[in-house]
């Protein structure tokens, strides 16, 4: 047992677990030099609230994962534990069985990962068996719990999750992923139930699913990471440290109270946050990046936080989270906004529609080719390319007022993957009147002119433009919102970067910042 006990704690190499392959995009498996990462910083700020003492010397402390798939925080935890015991309980045997059956808790979020997650952790898939490096377990589970849950369905959707009862009321031998701890009116007695007393829980920490498929994907998908952090929170832990995709910064359906919430809470010491999804999960790709925090039950005030841009990690700053209503992440920003804001008037955003200006989907498709008495023409998109149709004018529902004017078509998306310089959105479409579009596009307008949309349109292929719009731009989508701290201007006469940079008094290296991240964009650029 002992000699078994040492070479399955002691590090090696390679480490199986930076080698199996993820789940999805949304049920991604952490790497162990992030988790790592995150274990440092938990072990920092113990170490700053009490009093220089080592968190891997405590044997009282407990420590929750309430979401593991590969099982990597809890063997890491465990490894760190066994080795600042070691004084503690000098006995290997003793002291692996101490920290597995006192100090170290997990709940499987599928039956497969639970399985993945024991044999991380007890190096067998059961807790109770022959290769176990603990003994003490009478049940295969450990703590590493898995059951199958039901969702909870009213009018065709989980009043927990928001998952679609299409998709997931599903037959028995297949996963629900009604995921045990966001599936409760009570989540204290859910941990009552799964660990057999009263638990409370010093640490939190893992990396949830980020969301539940909505059947059509992109914005049909609901999140639910945010439901992981909440019910945490609920817990009262003293220690709360979570892996969630940067997109609750700025943006995210539903995530307006959750980001109201942790920004302006108090409680985050310290947020770590990469542009590109890659550079922390090799192999994983999504717009807008991923970042962890933690969440310190007894802080009040700054957060130290750390911008991992592109490749290049930038020096780590005390910031202000609530300094706007979604935040900036880039700190060099944050003195150019403060310059544009008081002198912005009136925001673009008043110009802009909300999403499906006339009424019609993305796949609206019909349309002809040719054009027919008493006819609006249609902008649209088929298999990503810009289309030029004709429908009939009754079949628009919404914002009929922009039908006969002039206005300004912009995508309503545009995916780079977190490139530096970037575009932040694609061309406009200069549109006249007796034109509408589809989903794909928001309208901008309406101008008295054809001049007037032209001279908007060049104002919005400025630099300068684009690096405010890509302020609160975290993802592919480009709601209404993602214009809020763009100023309007007068459009009698074409806008170019120098006129702005002028007018909001930029300096010499706020220019250079602002070309730096921002590529120029020609009259035909996609």
């Amino acid at each position: 047992m002992s000699e078994q006990a040492s070479f399955t704690l002691r590090r090696r190499n390679p480490d199986v677990l930076t080698c199996i392959a993820n789940l999805s995009n949304d049920e991604v498996f952490t790497p162990p030099e992030f988790a790592n990462r995150m274990l440092d910083t938990l072990a920092e700020a113990w170490a700053a609230n009490h009093g220089g003492a080592n968190l891997w010397a405590d044997s009282k402390v407990t420590f929750l994962d309430p979401c593991t798939k590969s099982g990597v925080f809890l063997r890491e935890i465990t490894r760190r534990l066994t080795e600042g015991l070691a004084k503690k309980i000098p006995n290997l045997e003793k002291r692996v069985d101490h920290i597995l059956t006192k100090q170290v808790f997990g709940i499987g979020i599928t039956q497969i990962t639970s399985l993945l997650a024991r044999r991380s952790v007890y190096c067998s898939r059961h807790a109770n068996g022959k290769h176990s490096i603990t003994k003490t377990f009478a049940n295969g589970e450990g703590n590493v719990w898995f059951r199958r849950i039901e969702h909870s369905w009213k009018d065709g959707r989980c009043r927990f999750c928001g998952a679609p009862k299409g998709i997931f009321d599903r037959e028995k031998g297949l996963e629900t992923h009604a995921y045990a701890f966001i599936h409760t009116d009570s989540i204290k007695a859910r941990l009552a139930e799964l660990f057999g007393e009263n638990m409370q829980f010093d640490v939190i920490i893992g990396n949830p699913p980020y969301q539940m498929t909505g059947g059509g994907g992109g914005t049909n998908d609901s999140s639910i990471y945010h439901l992981f952090v909440e019910q945490a929170v609920r817990l009262d832990p003293r220690f709360l440290s979570m892996v969630i995709p940067s997109r609750w910064l700025a943006g995210g359906r539903g995530m307006d109270e959750f980001r109201k919430t942790m920004l302006t809470g108090g409680h985050i010491s310290r947020l770590v946050d990469f542009s590109k999804m890659s550079t922390a999960f090799p192999g994983v790709d999504f717009e807008g990046g991923v970042g962890y925090f933690l969440w310190d039950k007894n802080h009040q005030g700054g957060c130290d936080y750390t911008l991992v841009l592109g490749d290049e990690e930038l020096p780590t700053v005390v910031r202000k989270l609530d300094e706007f209503d979604v935040f900036v992440r880039d700190t060099r920003a944050v003195s150019i906004l403060n310059r544009v804001q008081p002198l912005s008037g009136t925001s673009m955003k008043d110009l802009v529609s909300g999403d499906t200006p006339f009424g019609l989907a993305t796949n609206f498709d019909d349309f002809v080719e040719k054009s027919f008495k008493g006819a609006v023409k249609l902008h649209v998109s088929v298999n990503q390319k810009r289309v030029v149709g004709w429908m009939e004018d009754s079949e628009v529902t919404k914002n009929r007022h922009l039908i006969p004017v002039w206005k300004l078509l912009l995508p309503k998306a545009y995916g780079e993957r977190g490139a530096i310089p970037a575009n932040v959105l694609g061309p406009g479409i200069v549109a006249g009147p007796g034109s509408v579009c589809s989903q794909t596009y928001v309208v901008v307008g309406p101008f008295n002119s054809e001049e007037e949309a032209e001279n908007c349109s060049a104002y919005l292929r400025t630099r300068f433009a684009r690096f405010l719009i890509s302020l609160r731009k975290i993802t592919q989508d480009l709601p209404r919102a993602t214009y809020s701290w763009l100023p309007q201007q007068k459009w009698d006469h074409t806008w170019t970067d120098a006129d702005l940079y002028k007018k909001y008094k930029l300096t010499e290296e706020e220019i250079a910042f602002v070309e730096k991240m921002i590529r120029p964009m020609g009259d035909n650029d996609e």
